[in-house]
């Protein structure tokens, strides 16, 4: 595993003195997270080098920039720094990475005691697991359900520890005690486990479980979150790196779901009518979305940087679509760089962008069709979190 980082000491030699600029690559953990540190004394070239790295980070905590750690990112950061005629001095990296490694095997085999007696159970049900994932893509379910699906009945079965056949109602309700209740689960995670366990069982031939008689939890009416426009704004300026940045903006600017942004395709950019095409995106449907001149102007300046070849939007490797996590933690950083201290996800920015625009006046069911929402119910929601509506109405108290 250490060998993958061996680099020829020749190098050291190949550059004078005046060009050894020298850039540290340093291994930590920060966030749970295996991350490749930046460290470089200030020199204006080093930091805009940096600043452009795909994926690069900030950490207050641990001052530095820094990348998430994957082994074939590491080497390709290291001869990218060489073409750039810098200096990589990963002199400490190796050390720190073996440590890390044996951390983690110590931990590993701590637990192994533990993980024997899941495993065992997982192996007696993994065919039928197989067979339900297969049944799930023949339906053409995404593949974010079909994940989500397959891991609630594998949790529900190893927890259950007994034949399927013999699994029953009682199973189920204790479960939901216990697990969902018991840890406090929302009631969103327990209709997704029941529909699961619907889907699972029904194709059972012999079984214990009553389908029909399932009961689901009282719907929860949560309003969605929404961010303010200055609130907006802060977030989107605190972003140095352009593609970073264009990511966040084209999400709030278009409504987009995150899937629905890096499913993105440089043709589904039609500028000449000013269309953005969202394809196959929740229930299966294309959809297609205004961009403004604006967003397209700040898009061609985007391409003209990073020259994406298939993905509007692609990551460390070329022709790979950028990763949902990695938006994540761009999220994550951004939200530390503007000061926000709400716990904002990505989502957040499509409820703002509805918000916003029905408090601009546009017709909900403009908003509707914009967001790809079936019913009006859907997107009704949002006439509860706007600010304007509900500042323009007079209480009684203010009549006494």
């Amino acid at each position: 595993m250490i060998a993958l980082f061996y680099f020829s000491w020749n190098y050291f030699h190949e550059l004078s003195a005046d060009q050894k600029k020298r850039i540290k690559l340093i291994f930590f953990e920060h966030r749970e997270m295996a991350c490749i540190g930046i460290q470089f004394e200030r020199d204006t070239g080093i930091r805009n080098f940096v600043r452009s790295l795909d994926g690069i980070l900030f950490s207050k905590t641990k001052s530095c920039y820094y990348l998430k750690f994957e082994e074939q990112r590491f080497k390709t950061l290291v001869n990218h720094i060489k073409e750039h005629k810098f200096y990589p001095d990963y002199s400490g990296f190796t050390q720190q990475y073996a440590d890390y490694l044996k951390q983690g095997m110590i931990k590993e085999a701590e637990a192994v005691g533990e993980l024997k007696n899941e495993v065992r159970k997982d192996a007696s049900y993994a065919k039928f697991l197989d067979s339900f994932k297969i049944y799930l893509e023949q339906r053409r379910y995404s593949s974010n359900t079909i994940n989500t699906y397959c891991l609630l009945i594998q949790k529900f079965l190893t927890w259950c520890g007994k034949p399927i056949e013999e699994i029953s109602q009682d199973d189920l309700i204790r479960f939901n005690h216990k697990k969902i209740i018991g840890e406090k689960l929302s009631g969103s995670y327990q209709n997704q486990l029941i529909n699961a366990v619907k889907l699972f069982f029904e194709r059972m031939e012999h079984r214990s479980m009553e389908i029909e008689s399932i009961q689901r939890p009282f719907r929860e009416r949560k309003l969605p979150n929404v961010l303010s426009k200055e609130e907006v704004k802060q977030l989107l300026s605190s972003l140095r790196n352009q593609k970073h940045r264009m990511m966040l903006v084209t999400i709030y600017a278009c409504g987009l779901r995150c899937g629905e942004l890096l499913n993105l395709r440089l043709s589904d950019v039609d500028s000449k009518r000013n269309f953005l095409i969202i394809r196959q995106a929740k229930g299966k449907k294309d959809r297609y979305v205004p961009i403004t001149v604006k967003l397209i102007e700040e898009l061609r300046e985007y391409f003209k940087m990073y020259k994406p070849k298939t993905w509007l939007f692609e990551g460390q490797r070329i022709g790979e679509p950028y990763s949902a996590r990695s938006l994540q933690l761009v999220l994550k950083e951004a939200l530390i760089q503007a000061r926000i201290k709400k716990p904002v996800t990505l989502h957040w920015l499509r409820h703002s962008f509805a918000t916003h625009l029905l408090e601009s006046g546009t017709d909900i069911r403009y908003i509707q069709s914009l967001l790809g929402h079936n019913s009006p119910k859907t997107t009704m929601i949002y006439t509860h979190v706007s600010e304007q509506s509900l500042s323009k109405i007079k209480m009684p108290y203010d009549d006494l």
